[in-house]
């Protein structure tokens, strides 16, 4: 398997958490606010300007590599709300809002005296900016030409493609073989780079079919098949060595 989030058909990680709040702590709304807010801010977006000091790009891609680039003992130790505020946390670090050391001097005078109060709200400008985000979103369909290497019924290969901080490649499909089911339409990007993955420029996606024996040999229900969306930077010809895919 390649990176600790995608663990599907692993045995013995213990019992499935299956917790259904979206929020279990009062402080986990305020961390999805603060990333909402950094999307809605993220300079590529054509909005209107606004006085926020906010000025590089951050989308959910950017919070998945944040998130997914953590030690994976800390990965597993840490709730869902406290991978983002990992991954935000090192975001701002990252691209100098902040340094370190001055992150860590106000969480320890926020610990010294929780009842102090927290920034407010700030510019009008700001908060209808969030709200037309929130209306419009950030589409991945792009209007530029690509030409689709398989079609409908072909029998291909999932790359074995290189992974360093994030892929949306799961682990389970890699170097396993299925049948292209659609072609969709147009082109389509990923929110950020991959760097090695190959997500990134807009590329053709494929919904492929799995027979769900193929990928768990022997350990399989019957008579019902897994479909997955992938770009088509991950789905290669069966004839292809299982560790390249030409780029």
């Amino acid at each position: 398997m390649k990176l600790q989030h995608y663990l599907g058909g692993l045995e013995g990680l213990g019992p499935v958490n299956t917790e259904t709040r979206v929020f279990v702590e009062p402080w986990e709304t305020r961390i999805f606010g603060i990333h909402t807010a950094m999307m809605a801010l993220s300079a590529q977006l054509p909005l209107p300007q606004t006085p926020s000091a906010f000025h590089t790009i951050w989308t959910w891609a950017d919070l998945r590599k944040g998130a997914e680039s953590l030690n994976p003992f800390d990965y597993f130790k840490y709730r869902y709300y406290e991978k983002w505020l990992g991954g935000i946390s090192g975001y701002f670090i990252q691209h100098g809002y902040i340094t370190e050391e001055e992150l860590d001097a106000l969480t320890e005078e926020y610990y010294a005296d929780p009842s102090k109060s927290l920034p407010g709200s700030g510019d009008a400008a700001i908060d209808h900016r969030v709200v037309q985000y929130l209306v419009e979103g950030d589409s991945p369909a792009r209007d530029v030409p690509v030409a689709a290497e398989f079609s409908v019924g072909d029998v291909v290969r999932i790359a074995n493609v290189p992974s360093v901080e994030h892929t949306r490649l799961p682990g389970f499909l890699r170097n396993r073989t299925g049948v292209v089911e659609t072609v969709y339409p147009g082109a389509y990007t990923y929110l950020c780079d991959t760097g090695p993955d190959g997500i990134g420029e807009a590329m053709t996606v494929y919904c492929v079919r799995f027979d769900p024996d193929e990928l768990w040999p022997g350990n399989a229900e019957p008579n019902f098949s897994l479909y997955a969306d992938l770009y088509a930077r991950y789905v290669a010809p069966v004839d292809v060595p299982l560790s390249v895919k030409a780029a």
